[in-house]
């Protein structure tokens, strides 16, 4: 499975739409080859409404801080073509940057009734797949994030990271069934991330390696990249955007990990200890408490 995961993650696919997601009603307009003139009589506003969704396309890259303007170009571009799926698609991308991932999963649901292709683009993938994890919806999350992966050269280096991260942690929480999937998602995480999400992943690719049984691979690749601070990554607001949901529970586990292998034994322990709390009965409960239980009682503090 892992070889057949791994092939996935790197398949050539070659037929998608640019960054951005050009809708089909604005690759004929005037002054470009193939324009349609009677498409233009009848949308005498479509030259404006392709230039709206251009400028809210080019505001949505990663960091960017307009993606409240987005919001108003979709609307604005929504009143002069309405019905259209593209504005419902830059809608619901500009919405899940914000955070509002239950306002965009309604935008981008609403994109796919209007045309049933409308989510195949990655960046729009990218948004529904965050939105749908976000909010809960594991199952879907999984689906999506599965159709996403083969495609993230699609994406910015930045947006890529984090979709890699998200859909490890989450195939993870899934239990041992998941690990080769997540190793393989991981290891091509650490491959395209940089500064703090390639740190993220070392730490994630570590936990994953040593639930499958690998804690040799686990402590090399925690020693190779020297984290001398787990928590601070783990805490950072990238981080913690692109882990999710899952991310947030599963990072004290990634924490006590990176904290043993830097011979910290009592504050390992103690995240440990943090980790079990917050998942009774969760599908790693056993892994952990096995950790705990090697580490043996808490080191006596002396006067």
């Amino acid at each position: 499975m892992l070889a057949a995961v791994a092939l996935l993650l790197l398949a050539d696919v070659t037929a998608h739409h640019g960054a951005g997601g050009r809708p089909a009603e604005c690759n004929a307009l005037p002054g470009e080859r193939g324009a349609n003139v009677w498409e233009r009589a009848k949308i005498p506003d479509l030259q404006h409404y392709c230039d709206l969704l251009a400028s809210g396309a080019a505001k949505l890259s990663p960091g960017s801080r307009s993606a409240n303007d987005v919001v108003a170009l979709a609307e604005r571009a929504e009143h002069l073509v309405p019905g259209r799926a593209a504005t419902c698609i830059l809608r619901g991308r500009a919405l899940a940057q914000l955070g509002k991932y239950a306002d965009a999963l309604v935008a981008l649901r609403d994109a796919k009734s209007r045309d049933e292709r409308a989510l195949d683009e990655p960046t729009a993938l990218f948004a529904l797949a965050r939105s749908l994890a976000s909010t809960g919806d594991a199952a879907a999350a999984h689906e999506a994030f599965r159709e996403l992966l083969p495609r993230t050269s699609a994406l910015p280096l930045a947006d890529r990271s984090v979709a890699y991260l998200a859909a490890a942690m989450l195939v993870m929480s899934t239990g041992p069934t998941g690990l080769d999937e997540t190793i393989a998602i991981l290891r091509q995480a650490r491959r395209d991330s940089q500064d703090l999400l390639r740190s993220a992943a070392t730490l994630a690719l570590a936990l994953a390696l040593d639930r499958a049984g690998d804690a040799r691979e686990a402590s090399a690749i925690l020693a190779e990249e020297a984290i001398a601070a787990p928590k601070s990554i783990l805490e950072s607001t990238r981080v913690l955007d692109a882990m999710g949901r899952t991310g947030a529970v599963e990072s004290a586990a990634i924490e006590a990990l990176a904290l043993e292998t830097l011979g910290k034994r009592d504050a390992a322990r103690a995240a440990w200890q943090t980790y079990v709390a917050a998942v009774p009965g969760g599908v790693w409960e056993a892994h952990a408490k096995a950790h705990l239980a090697a580490r043996g009682p808490a080191t006596a503090r002396h006067p």
